[in-house]
């Protein structure tokens, strides 16, 4: 055990830095507040934007997309609250005022406030050349800290060059392309060595009631395809904009973020899957009948090989496989249901020595007891387990 813990302490404190690829890896699962980009939207206020932060840190946000101010870092700072940088504002414009965002850049080496630079949310189109002339521009500007860049539905993020983080923008539940988009983009992750973010619709579902389900089955199923943070593509509307508190809708967004920041240090240890397989399934991600006459894994997928290390007995969900080093390996299991608790049962093969899941509310690792061979949990619904094996 003692091996294993020291092995995520090394990986843990190696993440923050640019690794043998030149890749500045964030060390902080990023849950991304914000107002808009390519402007300053946020306060300008000293008084209002703490208001604000403070808000926000409550609902477990940990990163704020904005123009970079000392003062603003300062304040972050005092909240342990990560600013993404945007570039994409006039005074330090990424492609349109290139001095501006050079001198900022390199003013911000080693800065511990800063997460990473933002520059492109949009669809890439034919711009691809010119999102990697930016990316090699801030690497080479600000080498400790991540360039992102995101477009539609993944499309062209796979052609970037040495990108540190990619991310995509989709809204799965009205438009459909959930399972062909995540699979375009952790292909590319892997690709490119980088990581991933997505930019989530706030409210697919009724706000008070389903919302919360379906907007923590986004999350919870990307995870499983190596998800290291996200963002909400609705400019503060969760926020009452004269008092900076949460609305409805806020509280629906702090009840999801809930969930997932627990996780947040440990995801960032496990990298990209190396696969992502599927059980059989007899519902929906909408708790309806799939239509099917038996149980059949969705298209998209492959079910766990026969021959594999680990078989799975019962229960209907993804699984993302993250094989961290020779003896250590690392599962997440996502439900394919929004609505329903699956029962899951697991077998592994006789080289495993320990199995154990990440508890929430502790925040440790628990031992799972093996039962006539296999290992049982629940994973409630819309959520996801991460399980660590030791072999």
């Amino acid at each position: 055990m003692t091996r294993i813990i020291t092995l995520f302490l090394l990986m843990c404190a190696s993440a923050a830095l640019a690794d043998d690829s030149g890749k500045s890896r964030p060390a902080r699962f990023a849950i991304i507040f914000n107002m808009g980009y390519a402007g300053d939207h946020l306060p300008k206020d000293k008084g209002e934007f703490e208001k604000l932060i403070a808000t926000v840190k409550s609902a477990h946000f940990n990163v704020v997309l904005c123009k970079y101010e000392d003062w603003r870092a300062a304040i972050c700072k005092t909240h342990d609250v990560k600013i993404m940088v945007d570039l994409l504002t006039p005074e330090h414009h990424v492609y349109k005022n290139v001095g501006g965002a050079e001198k900022l850049c390199e003013s911000l080496r080693g800065n511990d406030v800063v997460w990473g630079y933002h520059l492109w949310s949009d669809r890439i189109g034919g711009t691809v050349a010119g999102r990697s002339r930016d990316i090699a521009n801030v690497k080479r500007w600000d080498p400790t800290h991540a360039a992102y860049v995101g477009s539609y539905n993944a499309r062209g993020v796979g052609d970037l060059k040495n990108p540190d983080a990619i991310g995509y923008y989709d809204f799965h539940w009205r438009r459909g392309g959930h399972w062909r988009h995540l699979l375009r983009v952790s292909d590319a992750a892997r690709k490119t060595n980088s990581y991933f973010l997505r930019y989530c619709q706030p409210d697919p579902g009724q706000v008070g009631k389903g919302n919360y389900n379906r907007g923590l089955y986004t999350i919870t199923t990307s995870i499983a395809f190596g998800l290291k943070g996200y963002m909400y593509h609705f400019r503060g509307s969760e926020l009452d904009r004269k008092t900076w508190k949460l609305n409805a809708l806020g509280d629906d967004l702090a009840k999801i973020n809930a969930q997932v920041a627990p996780l947040g240090v440990e995801l960032m240890k496990i990298g990209n899957p190396v696969a992502v397989f599927s059980t059989p399934v007899t519902k929906t991600a909408k708790d309806r009948p799939t239509g099917q006459e038996k149980p059949a894994v969705p298209q998209e997928f492959k079910p766990v090989p026969d021959d594999h290390w680990f078989a799975v007995k019962s229960g209907e969900f993804l699984v993302g496989e993250f094989p961290v080093t020779n003896d250590f390996a690392a599962l997440f299991c996502a439900n394919h249901n929004s609505y329903q608790t699956q029962s899951v049962s697991l077998t592994f093969s006789k080289t495993v020595k320990s199995v154990e899941h990440f508890d929430r509310k502790t925040g440790k690792w628990m031992a799972l007891k093996a039962v006539s061979g296999a290992v049982a949990f629940s994973i409630p619904p819309a959520t996801g387990e991460l399980i660590r094996i030791r072999r």
